[in-house]
């Protein structure tokens, strides 16, 4: 499958007319098997019009041969079924101190994967160049090239226009704001490149590796920064220039006199991220320079610490109390580097959500550590991709162009 590069992000096609291959593929990507006097009776098109358009996918790959079905008699007919094999996706989470590139099928699962120590505070050049030359490699150890390869999902830390992919004044990525990160990226590997913000891919990750059963759902990252993504009624939030969810600079009544990197005072983040704990266990006389610190004393015991983490999950809680009462998710799924605190994190959330919220809004809400955890922003990555380039529209469109 070869899709042109675009720059824009178009909206996956949801027609169920079924009046084109591209359309009649969308019933196999569930992975059953099925004969062409099953997709003619679900679909009500002609066993001819059906069987030539499964032709036309199997030629592009994207469907394969299944087995067979039962005979009443007669030959048994042949079964069909989506072939995630049939091309890689490239996967990106850019952190602030770490890059994770990574190869999958188009089903999502992971065929090979590097993790690197990177600053995004080394500009994009830097660390785009790195991530095109392990990529590179990546694809060489799946045993796939770059003709194999059918579009790149990148996440970076901090706002994003998703329309074109280019950073918006992201607080700790100097040199980022307004980089033309998809044409930078296809000079190298000329495929569709999709850009997001990363919380934004974790929740799309996380939810369909883990909660696709839950169509009002929240995924909330504390780390370095603090953001959430937002998924309401089955799509991905992203607001009208691409900064919903940015919880980290929602105002916590008792940080009147934090002063936030952004410029304001009473910053979510300024509170209960990982630099801000660490800077506050400094002024209590307990070293620790980075979030990893906090990591390290909590897991040593340290009382201080530990009651630094359960504060910064009330904070934390106070947002999403009234985020809570806005938006009534079903679940609540907490990430990044603090989330892997555990329960000391989630008690102090846990407290102060469901005492703060609605009672009906709490009646059926759950609030839950990351299941998927570092591989979050990955499968939500690799998610991203195939939802653009298995719509119908491209499916058509790359059909055609094979024609």
């Amino acid at each position: 499958m070869s899709l042109s590069p675009g720059t824009e992000h178009a909206a996956p096609d949801h027609g169920v007319s079924l009046a084109r291959a591209g359309d009649l593929f969308q019933l196999l990507r569930d992975g059953q098997a099925r004969t062409r006097a099953e997709l003619a009776l679900t679909t009500g098109l002609a066993r001819s019009t059906v069987a030539a358009r499964i032709d036309a996918l199997i030629a592009s790959g994207l469907v394969g041969a299944a087995g067979e079905a039962n005979s009443s008699g007669g030959r048994p007919p042949s079964r069909f079924a989506f072939n995630p094999a049939a091309r890689a996706v490239l996967a990106v989470d850019v952190g602030a101190t770490h890059v994770i590139v990574a190869v999958t099928d188009l089903s999502g699962r992971v065929l090979a994967e590097r993790r690197l120590a990177q600053d995004v505070a080394a500009g994009p050049e830097a660390v785009l160049g790195r991530v095109i030359k392990e990529g590179r490699a990546l694809l060489e150890q799946a045993g796939r090239g770059p003709r194999d390869l059918a579009g790149i999902g990148i996440g970076l830390p901090g706002p994003v226009e998703h329309a074109t992919g280019k950073p918006v004044k992201p607080p700790i990525m100097p040199g980022w704001d307004g980089f033309d990160v998809v044409p930078y990226v296809q000079r190298s590997l000329p495929v569709p490149v999709l850009v997001d913000n990363d919380v934004n891919i974790m929740a799309l990750g996380e939810r369909s590796a883990h909660w696709a059963d839950h169509r009002n759902f929240l995924f909330i990252k504390v780390a370095t920064g603090i953001g959430s993504g937002i998924i309401s009624n089955g799509e991905l939030q992203r607001g009208a220039n691409g900064t919903a969810g940015d919880l980290g600079h929602v105002r916590v009544p008792r940080g009147d006199d934090v002063l936030c990197r952004c410029g304001n005072y009473g910053c979510l983040e300024a509170l209960a991220s990982g630099p801000a704990l660490a800077a506050e266990l400094e002024r209590q006389g307990v070293p620790a320079r980075k979030g990893s610190d906090v990591l390290r004393l909590v897991g040593e015991g340290n009382p201080q610490a530990i009651h630094a983490l359960r504060q910064a999950g009330r904070d934390v809680g106070d947002v999403l109390a009234t985020v809570v009462n806005l938006l009534n998710p079903s679940v609540i799924v907490i990430g990044g580097s603090l989330g892997q605190a555990g329960e000391h994190l989630m008690a102090g959330v846990r407290e102060v959500v469901y005492r703060r919220s609605l009672p009906l809004a709490t009646s059926h809400l759950r609030i839950a550590l990351s299941v998927a955890g570092d591989q979050a922003a990955i499968l939500g990555a690799s998610q991203m991709v195939t939802q653009y380039v298995l719509s119908p529209a491209a499916i058509e469109a790359t059909l055609q162009a094979a024609g």
